[in-house]
């Protein structure tokens, strides 16, 4: 056999191994998907499988749908590649839904200790944000069609759907409109995606207060121990500004690092971890979630690596106190939170948590949040471009001399967000009192979901004076 034979031999070997090697991973994260979001939007959210499976999951993992199947029983979803089980994504309640791995059972996973909260329903003759009465006056003409805009479909025979899901508005600390699709209403806790990043943030934020985490003192991270590693350097802050340096591919594709620790990984936070430097901290921005998941892990760590007392103390600090009887987390198999994406609460409890941040971390008399944390979270981190990031809150703030040159551009200077995939967003505008959330199942993600031009349209209508 010829040497140029032997090698195209190799070559067709060695790519047949990558091609099978591509192609097992890709399968994995999307049985992974179908099994984790059709169980956190089937038995959290209380959606219609087939729905949820024909709706979204099946236009999320496209072009690769048809090879994975999902099957909904008792209380949890085995998912299927190419006819083989390759996830499963189990309910508990009070902390959603976990994938498991490796055979593992539910009892096995870390909380199966933790009772669910319990909380008392909110006062149903109580206005909002305190209690939990409806809407106290018809919504205003230009409001209700603004709404209207941002439900349409733009192009309903198009592949993009915009699939809004809820919109909730606030002005001056009072609920003045909201609107479900079929299927959800006020008592409906809504998946958060990258919204979860801001509620993390917020944690973090208290947990510094009372010493818990040092903010600029090198991040505690067990595998950066080694006293030559580079990565030792790295404070909590540059995690929390995405400015850390370490190496983490966010786009969310079938082997990308996002996609890959979200829905293969039991420990999402040492995933992120065990990534090297590819730049000094403070130099470059990138946004990661595996930065988000360490944090997270940091924020357990911080409790003995108690679940249940880190769950305990968030409701004690953060979620009772404002009122956010919805709230829970979601964590990975090792008991970690996920921290970059799955946060759950209802729509107006995601208005409380921005009305929460816009007041300054002040509740009706009570300090939450500790005095400072909304100015430095919103302060924006000098490598993101455009003043487009914060400390785990994306803002609007402009290039530096170029304050037009923003995110944003038709929205104030001072608005900032928390956002995630498919369209999620609580978007707060100090200089206009106001704080929507819009809500959805937008696919695929690049497309308009509508809600920077709802935000504008309700500016509008109020500095025209008529709310």
């Amino acid at each position: 056999m010829g040497s140029a034979v032997r090698l195209g031999l190799l070559v067709l070997l060695v790519a047949g191994g990558l091609g099978a090697r591509w192609l097992w991973v890709a399968t994995s994260v999307g049985a992974g998907f179908a099994a984790k979001v059709t169980c956190s939007l089937v038995f959290v959210s209380g959606q219609e499988a087939e729905r949820v499976l024909d709706d979204y999951v099946a236009h999320e993992l496209a072009p690769f749908g048809a090879w994975i199947h999902a099957e909904v029983g008792g209380r949890e979803v085995v998912a299927t590649a190419l006819g083989v089980p390759r996830a499963r994504a189990v309910f508990r309640p009070g902390l959603g839904c976990t994938q498991l791995y490796d055979g593992a059972a539910a009892a096995s996973l870390p909380g199966a200790d933790v009772a669910p909260p319990s909380r008392s329903p909110l006062d149903p003759s109580v206005p909002w944000p305190l209690g939990g009465a409806a809407l106290p006056e018809p919504v205003p003409g230009p409001i209700e069609a603004a709404l209207d805009r941002a439900f349409a479909e733009p192009d309903p025979e198009g592949e993009y759907r915009r699939q809004t899901t809820a919109v909730v508005v606030a002005h001056n600390g009072r609920l003045v409109a909201e609107r479900y699709a079929p299927g959800y209403g006020p008592a409906t806790p809504m998946l958060s995606w990258s919204m979860a990043k801001s509620v993390t943030a917020t944690l973090v934020g208290l947990a510094i207060g009372e010493g818990r985490l040092a903010h600029r003192a090198p991040a505690a991270v067990r595998e950066w121990s080694d006293a030559d590693d580079p990565r030792r350097v790295i404070t909590l802050d540059q995690l929390l500004r995405m400015s850390s340096g370490l190496r983490f591919d966010e786009r969310y594709r079938a082997t990308t690092d996002a996609s890959v620790m979200l829905f293969t990984a039991p420990d999402t936070g040492g995933f992120a971890a065990r990534k090297p430097l590819e730049a000094p901290p403070d130099v470059v921005w990138s946004y990661s979630s595996g930065t988000s998941n360490l944090v997270s892990r940091m924020l357990r760590d911080a409790f003995g690596a108690d679940l249940g007392a880190m769950l305990r103390w968030a409701r004690e600090r953060l979620f009772d106190p404002a009122g956010l009887t919805s709230a829970f987390l979601e964590t990975d198999a090792s008991g970690t939170f996920i921290g970059s994406s799955f946060a759950f609460m209802t729509a107006r409890d995601w208005a409380r948590f921005g009305e929460l941040h816009r007041s300054d971390g002040e509740w009706f008399g009570r300090r939450i949040l500790r005095e400072g944390w909304v100015r430095y979270v919103t302060a924006p981190t000098p490598a993101a471009p455009r003043g487009g990031y914060g400390a785990h809150w994306w803002l609007n703030a402009g290039a530096p001399g170029a304050p037009d040159d923003r995110p944003w551009p038709e929205l104030p200077a001072d608005t900032y967000a928390a956002r995630g995939h498919s369209g999620q967003y609580v978007v707060v505008v100090p200089s206009s009192r106001l704080v929507v959330v819009r809500l959805g199942l937008s696919v695929p993600d690049q497309g308009d979901d509508g809600a920077h031009t709802l935000v504008a349209d309700l500016i509008r209508h109020f500095e025209a004076g008529a709310g």
